[in-house]
């Protein structure tokens, strides 16, 4: 019960940073679209980090203890993957939802009002991140847990940001901005329960469960974060940002572990 606690609060928490980082939105603070681009890029590189180190990582060296073939092992971190990646693009295939520069994606929205198309979009992306902090914890490893949980909330804030601002580019008001922004990282500590909830009922889940989450994020980053910060002629700015993320969440990692 101990290692469920900690795997929703350490989802929520990194959740709840999605609505520290839109605060700025309150009091009229915007942010150029390269400094937008920079940060999410930073936001990719803490992603593509924590999929390795906190998740892959220790998910293969979970399967390699437990079935004494670093073969098997490997072939459980490959399938996990793809399993993680498959599902996300599925729920994107499924899910209608819309993307502030690329627009409607997904099945057929019928008559639900825009805003939602935002909501789900944003819901796809922040549901594999709290599933992965949740799977952190529920390996029983608190410090692995908590390296994610850090390094998510860290690239929660100027997606956050990045989301207000948006919001209000088409339209709506700072208090409405914030709002819809606080309520995406909400997704998270959903994730982070499920994650959780998976692999503290059947330790063999684990490895499965890590490599999966892994997948997940890397799908994200590739069709979701990368695009969207090269669209605008600012890539070696995205990819500074990438790399200075990606140092700072193998740094949180190691140090912590």
């Amino acid at each position: 019960m101990n290692t469920i606690v900690w795997g929703v609060a350490g989802s929520l928490a990194a959740g709840m940073m999605t609505g520290v980082g839109a605060v700025p939105v309150l009091f009229g603070r915007s942010i150029s679209r390269l400094w937008n681009d920079r940060l999410l890029g930073f936001a990719a590189g803490v992603m593509l980090a924590a999929s390795f180190f906190s998740l892959l990582i220790p998910g293969i060296e979970a399967a390699e203890t437990r079935y004494g073939s670093a073969a098997i092992a490997a072939l459980i971190a490959a399938g996990g993957v793809v399993l993680g990646a498959a599902a996300v693009a599925g729920l994107n295939k499924a899910l209608p939802h819309e993307h502030f520069v690329e627009g409607l994606e997904g099945a057929d929205p019928g008559a639900l009002a825009r805003i939602w198309l935002f909501v789900f979009a944003i819901t796809i992306h922040n549901f594999p991140e709290g599933m992965a902090v949740g799977i952190g914890f529920g390996g029983g490893d608190i410090t692995n847990g908590l390296s994610l949980a850090t390094g998510i909330g860290l690239q929660n804030a100027p997606e956050g940001l990045a989301v207000a601002v948006a919001l209000r580019g088409q339209g709506y008001s700072k208090l409405r901005a914030f709002g819809i922004a606080v309520l995406t990282g909400l997704i998270e500590p959903v994730g982070g329960l499920i994650g959780v909830a998976a692999v503290s009922v059947s330790e063999p889940i684990l490895p499965w469960g890590l490599a999966f989450a892994a997948g997940a994020m890397i799908y994200v980053i590739s069709h979701e974060i990368i695009p969207e910060t090269h669209r605008h002629g600012h890539q070696n700015a995205a990819t500074t940002g990438l790399t200075i993320g990606l140092v700072l969440m193998m740094f949180l990692d190691v140090s912590l572990g």
